[in-house]
């Protein structure tokens, strides 16, 4: 089938309309069908390894998330197929025939796979769940069942019951154990709620897109669904609340942020703006966030996010493997389908008949902290560039005085165009004390110390009884990176990495770090290799410097910009150091900025077992 022509005049900035993206999904769906079972029950897709759940798991996986996508096209010519897979697959659960599906209880991620089997048929119940046949409607039930106990998790798993109880509940079944589920989903999650739109994951600080596409959507589409105003009303301004930040993450190319985990699910970024749009919770207009979502959903396309059989990879463009959890397989990255929830608005709502609108991005440069989060957003309409600085979002995993960083959430900054880099190169946009042997040290859990409108800081320990102040101000493509170190033996060595870039390509943007106190004058040129965003080589420029007495500061500029021939970031801003702790900035248009870093009484960050 050919690729649908533009229409520039409805889309000004991407060319899509709603049949390229019905054109999307039916090709992403046909490109499964050569790797389905027999009866369809289960979708075993090729990739480099399985996950850690296991081949009949992954299968599954495939079959689940590539449902969800065909009822949200709605084309019974996949349906019927997908219908074909329930009857099989629940036939016999647990057996080792090709058809049937792992039972819960034995395979954790199968409740996982539940939320977008129920959801699908949620959305399908008249034109497929109503047409079974009783007893497969009873052996799909009971295979669904086992999904309303508690979480095994204690994150946003909790949702997955939520999201069974809620097709159960409208279908009939159980209702009354469905309605005690999503009561005890949504109170544990309540417990995550620190407001201004964000929840964390879990009794932690992993703040990552699983916000946007979890935590808000799930309960937010099940009151949709459900017509339920009372939840609605609770949800959807939170949701909002959300979107106000989430919608700043998108480059004007596309791109969203990528930072945390599960990074190959792609456009599932444009998920939580759709339903914001569906359901009226959103501060963007329709134009806006279908120029959102076409625009995430070309930027992969355009950039090999499917290989030549048309089959979703296990990366961000091309296949990188230092992005894959060991929780995903080789289906895992079509709950990208989450990304196409605008199929559920019909073909003349505003969504798809109003003229595309500018991104926030593309509007106007914004400096903007996230909430709680410890996370600074900062964007330049000239390039539609985005970067997001991180003082507070920490892995599950980290731990104090560690030798190791997870990629996705460890480093000071991310962007929509480069990095991160991952082991054994060096880490971009890091701060580190350097070992005798030349190593780095890692920077392990930060302690947020607040954000202001240009500005977050936060408090780390690389070292036992060392610890790192340190503060990131932002002013239009400007930023002033400042660490005071305490603690440290004198001489101790220290690097400060920036941004890392490719040599060339017609989107690699221009780094640049300069020296302002504390450091050497050079400014050295690391040899790295491959990012998510292509392979290497690559360089990283870094800066090195020495401590001198118990605290000792250190102050670099840098900048990351796709402006063409951008001047020296020396240029955007006078730094003066007025103190041991503090300096003054003025920027380039003559406003200033006083920082002083003071370090609080915060208690040396604990092991991840003592947490």
């Amino acid at each position: 089938m050919p690729t649908p022509p533009e229409n520039r005049e409805l889309s000004p900035r991407t060319g899509w309309t709603r049949t390229h993206w019905e054109h999307t999904a039916d090709r992403l769906l046909r490109a499964v069908r050569p790797h389905a079972s027999p009866r369809g029950a289960l979708i075993d897709l090729p990739g480099p390894r399985p996950s850690w759940s296991g081949p009949r798991s992954d299968g599954l996986e495939g079959y689940a998330r590539t449902f969800l996508l065909a009822a949200l096209l709605g084309d019974p010519a996949h349906l019927d197929r997908y219908a074909s897979g329930l009857a099989a697959g629940t036939e016999k659960p647990g057996g080792d025939d090709p058809e049937s599906w792992p039972l819960m209880a034995g395979t954790r991620q199968a409740i996982v796979e539940s939320a977008s089997v129920a959801l699908a048929l949620r959305l399908t119940r008249a034109r497929l769940w109503n047409r079974l046949d009783e007893p497969v409607r009873e052996r799909i039930a009971d295979w669904l069942l086992p999904a309303l106990d508690p979480s095994p998790v204690d994150n946003n798993w909790w949702l997955f019951g939520l999201t069974v109880a809620g097709f159960l509940q409208d279908a009939g079944i159980e209702t009354d154990r469905a309605a005690a589920t999503i009561d005890r989903s949504l109170d544990r999650i309540e417990q995550w709620w620190l407001g201004d739109g964000w929840y964390s994951d879990g009794d932690n600080r992993a703040f990552d897109h699983y916000n946007p596409w979890a935590l808000h959507f799930y309960p937010v589409l099940h009151a949709h669904l459900a017509g339920d105003r009372a939840l609605l009303d609770r949800y959807g301004p939170r949701l909002r609340a959300q979107l106000d930040d989430h919608v700043h993450l998108f480059d004007g190319n596309g791109a969203p942020v990528p930072y945390g985990r599960s990074l190959i699910y792609r456009f599932a970024a444009a998920a939580a703006p759709w339903l914001g749009a569906l359901t009226g919770h959103t501060p963007l207009g329709p134009g806006a966030t279908r120029r959102l979502a076409s625009g995430a959903l070309r930027h992969f396309l355009d950039r090999g996010a499917t290989d030549e059989r048309g089959l979703l990879t296990l990366g961000w463009y091309g296949p990188y493997g230092p992005v894959v959890q060991g929780y995903s397989g080789p289906g895992s990255p079509y709950w990208a389908s989450k990304g196409f929830l605008g199929l559920l608005a019909p073909a003349d709502h505003p969504l798809w008949t109003a003229t595309e609108e500018p991104l926030p991005a593309e509007r106007a440069d914004t400096v903007r902290p996230f909430g709680p989060t410890g996370l600074l957003v900062q964007t330049t309409a000239a390039d539609g560039l985005v970067r997001l600085h991180n003082h507070g979002s920490n892995h599950v995993g980290s731990t104090a005085w560690g030798t190791d960083d997870e990629p996705g959430y460890a480093r000071f900054a991310y962007a929509t165009r480069t990095g991160p880099t991952t082991g054994p190169d060096p880490a971009d946009n890091h701060f580190a004390l350097l070992r005798p042997d030349g190593t780095a040290t890692a920077r392990g859990p930060a302690v947020p110390l607040g954000a202001g409108p240009d500005r977050a800081a936060s408090l780390h320990t690389p070292l036992p009884g060392v610890r790192v102040l340190s503060a990131t101000l932002a002013h239009g493509r400007a930023e002033l990176r400042a660490h005071l170190v305490l603690g440290a033996p004198e001489g101790t060595p220290v690097r400060q990495t920036g941004w890392t870039t490719h040599a060339d390509g017609p989107e690699a943007p221009v780094s640049q770090l300069h020296p302002v106190h504390g450091y050497g004058s050079e400014v050295a040129e690391l040899p790295t290799g491959a990012t998510l965003q292509g392979p290497g080589p690559t360089r990283t420029p870094a800066l090195t410097g020495t401590t001198s007495g118990p605290e000792c500061l250190f102050v670099a500029l840098a900048s990351l910009t796709g402006e063409p021939e951008p001047g020296p970031v020396a240029a955007l801003a006078d730094v003066r150091v007025t103190g041991p702790r503090t300096l003054t900035v003025t920027w380039q248009n003559g406003t200033t900025a006083d920082l002083a870093l003071e370090a609080p009484e915060v208690p040396e960050v604990p092991d991840a077992e003592d947490q």
